[in-house]
Parts: structure tokens; sequence; C-alpha cells
């Protein structure tokens, strides 16, 4: 693991928390699982979803009734990283802050970190 004693892999932010809870009530999930996977213009996009099972390699945060685990592939690359839930007129989505990345792309879904994380792969 990544981590830092005392330092939780990821923060949630409140309104986050929310709906992460809030979505895994549905169906009886255990919690939202992230990665990183290669693709998109800039080589990297963000993988998310709902899962039934809590894999005993991904790293776990707990926070206000919110689970998300980190695939343990990923967890390099998004140590450090705010996960926040926003809303505008016109979109409504998660949003990661993320100290990691160096460039995005301009529609914010592919995303390229620093070439030392992905040197050991």
């Amino acid at each position: 693991m990544f981590g830092i004693p005392g330092k939780q892999a990821v923060s949630i932010t409140p309104r986050a928390a929310g709906q992460i809870a809030k979505l895994m009530g549905r169906d009886d999930q255990q919690g939202l699982r992230i990665g990183v996977k290669k693709g998109g213009c800039a080589g990297m996009e963000y993988t998310m979803e709902f899962v039934t099972e809590v894999d005993p390699l991904d790293e776990v945060v707990e926070q206000d009734g919110a689970r998300v685990m980190i695939a343990p592939m990923a967890q390099m690359f998004l140590f450090g990283t705010e996960i926040d839930y926003e809303t505008s007129l016109l979109e409504s989505g998660f949003k990661f802050r993320n100290p990691n990345v160096t460039e995005a792309c301009g529609c914010g879904e592919s995303i390229k970190f620093d070439e030392t994380l992905s040197a050991g792969e």
C-alpha cells in the first residue's frame, strides 16, 4: 500500500460522501471502487463502479456512511486525491482533485500522471 500512517489514501468531501452513501443503499452495494486505466486523449482515465464485495487487496476509505475502495494498481496514482460531488446547471458528477496529475484534456475525462509514477509498470 502507498499510505502514510494516520493519513487516508483519498479524502472525500461531505457532498461526495452523501452521494456515495445514497447510491450504496441501492441494490445492496458495498461501496464505490475507483481506479485508473489506459485510454483517452491524455493517456489515462478514471474508473468508477459500485460493487457488491470488497477485494481484500483494495485500500478502503470510509467516511459518513460512504465506502470507497481503491483498486491495487491505482493506489500510487490516486494517493492524496480529493473526491468531490458537484452539481451545476448542466451536469452533476464526481470530481477528482488529484495532486499526481500533470496534464488533463479539455473535457476533463482524460488525465496524465507524473512519468515517475508509472516507471514501475
